[in-house]
């Protein structure tokens, strides 16, 4: 019975996370499904309750026994995950643990009962906005929930501040009002059900090294893996890549991995991955946690393949089967690797992308590469989803290599070979390749 197939139903399953999924397959008897996809999850307004029946639908019909649900996307993937699992009488994180990771001033309430590697933080009115009370400019904010870096504005002064006010407050409902309701599934302390799920928080600014922890908690606690630096275009907030492994200093890792225990634990988030993001300041010997995530990160799956021989899935999967999960150390073919973003800052219609003939070429140069195309051919670069307020992104690119020369070598070499032509409205021939 033990060898039996497992069947694991994936939340917003996509062709390259497949392919990892099916790279821990390769040795263990599990088999795929699909539960929805990420456009029918993510893409339009979120409908929370609908996508919970359609998933439910879904799952129903499959006519075999489900094993596992897991999902690697943010919200509403991320607490769909617990309720259908929960639902299904299968392993699974609370969903009120879930909460507390994924709204933003829940999870910083949280995070200041166990530490103080924290930025100060309040929630500002939107409708009458100023700094809270031991806030000063310049500071962030951004909805208690949203997408990745979504409706999240840096502020230098009051007029700043009332133009990201109206923005947040004409987006957030896209999100918060689907967030309402998933809060309404739960008791809630009252300085949570005070706020709902449409509030505007602001915190200090911060920074320095920008890094995130990846980890589980299972029955043994918390556990940190590996961490990744995520590193910035110049004078910019928005990535160029995220590289594995980190070059922190291991007495650094070691408070990271501490402190990310400390919290995982308050929250009381098991049964599942999770990440942490932080910033370390070199000079002040100071970090500061960012945001909390209850799952993996599926955009350094391909780097821990690289590096250590396995994506990161494999913990996902192994606590959603309520196993014990384990990572391979350095076991891969690879010394290090990076996911990088090819970038512009400034709004454009896409003339023309590279060819699929451009990205074989590419591949046949370097093989481990994996290349997606994020900018569709006609259509305008802030009308993508997912897109950050800063920054628009062309395109992904993973590499791996055997020192950080080489890594930075082959990106530059690829840079050349992935042709992008942009246009502005204004300036027709205005192109970037």
């Amino acid at each position: 019975m033990e060898d039996r197939t497992k069947n694991i139903a994936v939340l917003g399953l996509d062709e390259r996370n497949l392919a990892l999924l099916r790279e821990i397959a390769r040795s263990e008897p599990y088999r795929f499904h699909a539960l929805l996809t990420r456009e029918e999850l993510m893409l339009g307004d979120v409908s929370l309750a609908r996508l919970l029946d359609e998933a439910q639908d879904r799952l129903d019909s499959f006519g075999f026994p489900v094993d596992a649900i897991v999902g690697y996307w943010d919200f509403p993937v991320s607490s769909m995950v617990p309720i259908l699992a929960t639902r299904s009488g299968l392993p699974g994180p609370s969903l009120e643990s879930v909460v507390k990771c994924e709204h933003k001033y829940w999870s910083r309430l949280e995070q200041r009962k166990v530490t103080d590697s924290h930025p100060g933080f309040g929630i500002i009115d939107l409708d009458d906005p100023h700094p809270p009370p031991g806030l000063s400019f310049p500071m962030w904010v951004k909805p208690v929930k949203s997408f990745s870096s979504d409706l999240a504005f840096k502020v230098e002064d009051p007029g700043e501040l009332a133009e990201a006010a109206t923005e947040i407050r004409r987006g957030a409902c896209r999100v918060g009002e689907a967030f309402d309701f998933l809060l309404s599934m739960l008791e809630l302390p009252p300085e949570i059900a005070e706020i709902g799920g449409l509030a505007c928080l602001a915190e200090e600014e911060v920074g320095g090294v920008q890094l995130t922890a990846e980890g589980y908690c299972a029955d043994a606690g918390p556990q940190v893996y590996g961490i990744v630096d995520s590193l910035c275009y110049p004078d910019s907030s928005s990535f160029l890549r995220y590289q594995y492994p980190s070059k922190l200093p291991a007495d650094v890792q070691d408070r990271i991995a501490a402190i990310s225990a400390d919290v995982i634990r308050q929250i009381g988030l098991s049964s599942s991955a999770f990440n942490i993001e932080y910033f370390w300041d070199p000079d002040q010997d100071e970090l500061n946690i960012l945001e909390i995530n209850p799952r993996l990160s599926q955009s350094h799956a391909p780097l821990f393949e690289f590096v250590d021989g396995a994506p990161n899935h494999l913990c996902m999967v192994k606590l959603a089967l309520g196993e014990e999960p384990f990572m391979p150390h350095r076991q891969g073919d690879f010394a290090v690797a990076a996911k990088w973003f090819m970038r512009t800052f400034t709004d454009a219609v896409v003339r023309s992308v590279p060819s699929e003939e451009d990205v074989e070429r590419l591949r046949s140069t370097f093989p481990e590469a994996i290349v997606d195309i994020i900018a569709d051919r006609g259509h305008r670069l802030s009308d993508l989803h997912g897109q950050d307020s800063y920054s628009f992104e062309l395109a992904a690119l993973y590499l791996a290599a055997q020192d950080e020369a080489e890594l930075i070598r082959k990106y530059r070499r690829c840079l050349d070979m992935l042709p992008f032509s942009l246009a502005d409205d204004h300036d027709p021939d205005c192109s970037r390749s």
